[in-house]
């Protein structure tokens, strides 16, 4: 199996770069699933039901989430709907959505979980001993499970990817928007990388426009965040897989229009 992950879809210049670069990866890659964070893809904060048709018209088959989930409403009844849409599993009880769901095409069937970190954000269930039992019900449908960890704290992903090897295909990161350079399969067969990246504005911070956030430092004031424009870059990771559902390589894609 090969899976295609995209990272941190960031506003209308991300959602092209998705529409330009997935179709032609899909045929040269021969790839199986795609799925793509999209906590951001709705003007740089949030999802709307517009925004995930844009994505999942791309060739996206799978939009996972994070913190920002919840910041446009009308996305909400959508999470409960769709379920090609899922969110953090670790929030509390009755929060719209579903944290995991299984894709399925051609005979092959693909688990993706949704998980959010508690280190430097907000206090929710514990991700560890929500991955466990959400992982242990996934491999009853299917070996191959992609994991979204979104979080802020390098170790926390780390330890997550150790707790998980041998138990899922891959953990992938997603939130700080930077590609990191350590993508690795673990001993237990489990494909790793600290964070993904962002699809979207290379030259803002973190996907906004610079002076704004710039502003926002010298003068602590609240400021109305804007999508940046200029050159677009497109973050995501290839994934290969045996018929076990242990990685057997991941490739790291950064590519700049």
């Amino acid at each position: 199996m090969r899976i295609l992950f995209v990272g941190d879809v960031h506003g209308r210049p991300g959602r092209r770069a998705v529409a330009r670069r997935v179709p032609a990866l899909r045929r040269e890659w021969e790839v199986d699933f795609v799925v793509a964070n999209a906590e951001n893809s709705a003007g740089g904060v949030g999802l709307t039901p517009q925004t995930a048709a844009e994505l999942f018209e791309a060739g996206v088959d799978a939009l996972t989430g994070g913190n920002h989930t919840w910041a446009k409403r009308e996305a909400y009844e959508l999470l409960d709907a769709d379920p090609r849409l899922v969110r953090p599993a670790n929030y509390p009880p009755g929060v719209p959505g579903h944290g995991s769901t299984v894709l399925r095409r051609g005979g092959l069937a693909l688990g993706v979980l949704n998980l959010q970190g508690r280190v430097f954000m907000d206090p929710l269930d514990d991700p560890f001993r929500v991955a466990r039992a959400e992982v242990d019900r996934l491999r009853r449908e299917t070996p191959f499970i992609l994991v979204d960890f979104h979080a802020e704290a390098t170790s926390e992903k780390i330890a997550m990817g150790y707790y998980l090897d041998g138990q899922v295909t891959a953990v992938v990161g997603t939130h700080t928007h930077v590609q990191t350079a350590d993508e690795r399969v673990l001993p237990g067969g489990t494909a790793y990388i600290t964070d993904v990246g962002m699809t979207g504005p290379r030259d803002g911070v973190i996907g906004v426009d610079r002076e704004a956030i710039l502003q926002r430092f010298l003068t602590q004031l609240p400021i109305r965040f804007e999508v940046a424009t200029g050159p677009v870059q497109f973050s995501a990771v290839l994934v290969e897989a045996d018929s076990s559902g242990r990685a057997t390589a991941i490739r790291r894609i950064h590519e700049v229009d």
